[in-house]
């Protein structure tokens, strides 16, 4: 008895290192992970573009309330300049355009998430009522929520 215990003992301490049966079943497995973990991850990039394109959208809101305090309507240039002076910080648009469209009452103020980016649209509208709105136009997928088959929807 202690014979053979002290032979299998003996083959155990031989064998060195991984049977290929073992390598196969570590690779497989890796293999499962990754096509689980890589789908979620490849969008990740385009939500993290248009989150900074809603951002920008609203921080060009706020400057137009900004601006409508100081000035009593919502008429600026259609490029947003005086905004940009209101709130330097949409002098850097990362490759995106805003566009700014205001009157008396309300005003549209949109970005396109474009140049490497997305291509969505995101906007705010403020009617002459006062009501808000948000809304995207889609081009890929990223932040913008669109019901069913159609590219418009809400953010």
């Amino acid at each position: 008895m202690m014979h053979k215990l002290y032979k299998l003992r003996r083959r155990v301490q031989d064998e060195k290192g991984f049977t290929l049966i073992e390598l196969l079943v570590v690779i497989l497995i890796i293999g499962i992970l990754a096509a689980i973990a890589i789908p979620s991850f490849l969008g990740q990039r385009a939500k993290g573009q248009d989150a900074t394109a809603k951002t920008t959208v609203k921080t060009a809101q706020t400057a137009m309330e900004t601006w409508f305090t100081d000035n009593q309507n919502y008429t600026v240039a259609a490029d947003g300049a005086e905004l940009k002076v209101i709130e330097p910080t949409l002098n850097d648009l990362n490759g995106g355009t805003l566009s700014v469209d205001g009157g008396e009452g309300g005003y549209t103020v949109s970005f396109v998430n474009d140049d490497k980016g997305t291509g969505n649209t995101f906007s705010v509208v403020r009617a002459d009522d006062g009501a808000v709105t948000r809304g995207c136009e889609k081009v890929k997928e990223g932040g913008c929520k669109v019901e069913g088959e159609g590219t418009t929807g809400t953010w």
